[in-house]
């Protein structure tokens, strides 16, 4: 059964295990320039040795009864995504690559199996907080023991061998950056529970500054070319590379902020059914919406300034600062603040245009900022600001398929396609996503109403 799973992944596939039903079903093709050579052997190595450290440094701040907390069934505890991490590496390299490898404990595969049908039976997802043992410390011993093997392995793995498993290697190594990023927003949504709002980490504060004025940033649509071009490392859902027709738009050169967002909330946008979709309104009743998540009206956060809105954040709960870009939204939220504006969120395919090619920097998880900054003044006038970073941007674009996109056979088949529906794409990463997982054609996706992770949008409009 191994077996048939790993031929899966080798042939294409993984998802990532955020919400279930799974919301980030995705798959993997690499193409080395040489895989063969030395350098690409140390590369993946080190790239290895950088990631699982970061991991344990992510966990660092945390105490054991931290890690150890589901706070919904969305989210999973620190502990579980240490462990299901390791079990990636030892189930799909170790035990077929590395001869004499022995698994760390018989009974893991049952506990941190996340999905895999085709591994066997798992533990149900939203029972994972209930696993008190294995400890956090019987959890770091068995990273110590993958990590042990793993770095041997690809030391001295036959050229054969490493051939087969470098491909899983780097499959496994984006796999762990994604669960890094979970790792934070599970973290902020279980401290958001403790009505002592305590602090992830405390960090030094950015200096102030005023978000430049909204514009628009024009473009005159035609025939594009988008998706992933095949050079190095992507997700299926990516590709293949397309033409698409645009008609002439503008995106608004910053991020939507807090204070604009205020302002929709003191016009009523929370209680006026015009605004939403059908199925976004009877959310918003059913849950009773009325802010962003994690926010608390004036009076209600008193050590967090009393006369104002507060929010909750990985450093823990201050006043909403107006000039940062408005986080914890829904799409549903997302679309109806856009409505409400006069506008529209934008198709993934503008977005992807208006990046072109710049660098990919922003307010990434190497910034080390944990938190929306407000845009920077002096942009460049014909690019918009914050394409990367700070808050994944909703778009009205479907999760589906590009043109010309093929659901494999099989086991492969069962991870793909069948989840590219309900859900909507957002594009360019936020505050706490790790550098290396983004791409001008990166895809996230995520069910409409889900608020947890850290997304907020951008306008867009159409220009005749």
């Amino acid at each position: 059964m191994r077996q048939a799973a790993k031929a899966a992944l080798q042939e294409d596939t993984l998802k990532d295990d955020r919400a279930g039903p799974p919301a980030g079903v995705v798959m993997a093709h690499q193409r080395f320039q040489d895989p063969a050579s030395a350098a690409e052997r140390q590369r993946l190595g080190a790239g290895f040795a950088e990631v699982r450290a970061r991991s344990l440094a992510l966990a660092a701040p945390l105490s054991p009864e931290d890690m150890a907390v589901q706070s919904m069934e969305d989210a999973s505890p620190t502990k579980w995504h240490l462990a299901h991490t390791s079990w990636f590496f030892e189930t799909f390299i170790l035990q077929d690559y590395q001869p004499g490898y022995r698994v760390f404990h018989d009974g893991y595969c049952y506990l941190f199996n996340s999905y895999y049908e085709a591994v066997g039976a798992r533990h149900a997802r939203p029972r994972r907080g209930l696993l008190t043992r294995p400890p956090v410390s019987e959890v770091l011993d068995y990273r110590r023991h993958v990590d042990q093997a793993m770095t041997q392995l690809v030391e001295t793995a036959p050229e054969d061998a490493w051939l087969q498993m470098a491909p899983l290697l780097e499959l496994g190594l984006h796999h762990e950056m994604q669960h890094q990023e979970l790792l934070l927003t599970d973290v902020l949504h279980l401290l958001a529970q403790s009505p002592l709002d305590p602090a992830y980490r405390d960090s030094a504060p950015e200096r102030d500054r005023t978000a430049p004025p909204l514009t628009w940033c024009d473009y005159p649509g035609g025939v594009v070319t988008t998706g992933h071009d095949g050079a190095g490392f992507a997700f299926d859902c990516e590709g293949p590379r397309h033409e698409t027709l645009l008609q002439p738009f503008a995106l608004a050169s910053r991020l939507v902020t807090n204070g604009e967002w205020l302002a929709f909330m003191a016009d009523g946008g929370y209680r006026k059914p015009g605004l939403w979709l059908s199925d976004g309104w009877a959310r918003c009743q059913a849950e009773g919406w009325q802010a962003p998540l994690y926010w608390l009206p004036p009076g209600e956060a008193a050590e967090a300034g009393g006369d104002s809105w507060s929010a909750m954040s990985l450093q823990g709960r201050h006043p909403v600062n107006p000039e940062a870009p408005v986080c914890h939204v829904s799409y549903y939220e997302a679309e109806a603040f856009a409505r409400w504006a006069g506008a529209r969120l934008p198709l993934e395919a503008e977005l992807e245009i208006a990046l072109g090619d710049a660098a990919l920097m922003g307010n990434l998880l190497s910034r080390d900022a944990l938190r929306p900054l407000p845009a920077a003044g002096g942009a460049d006038a014909a690019r918009p600001s914050q394409l990367i970073g700070d808050v994944w941007e909703w778009t009205q674009s479907p999760y589906a398929p590009y043109p010309g996109f093929r659901t494999p056979e099989g086991a492969v088949g069962e991870y793909n396609g069948k989840f590219m529906c309900s859900q909507f794409v957002l594009r360019g990463g936020s505050c706490v996503t790790p550098d290396a997982q983004l791409r001008a054609s990166y895809r996230n996706f995520f069910y409409p109403h889900q608020r947890w992770q850290f997304t907020g949008l951008r306008l867009a409009k159409d220009r005749q």
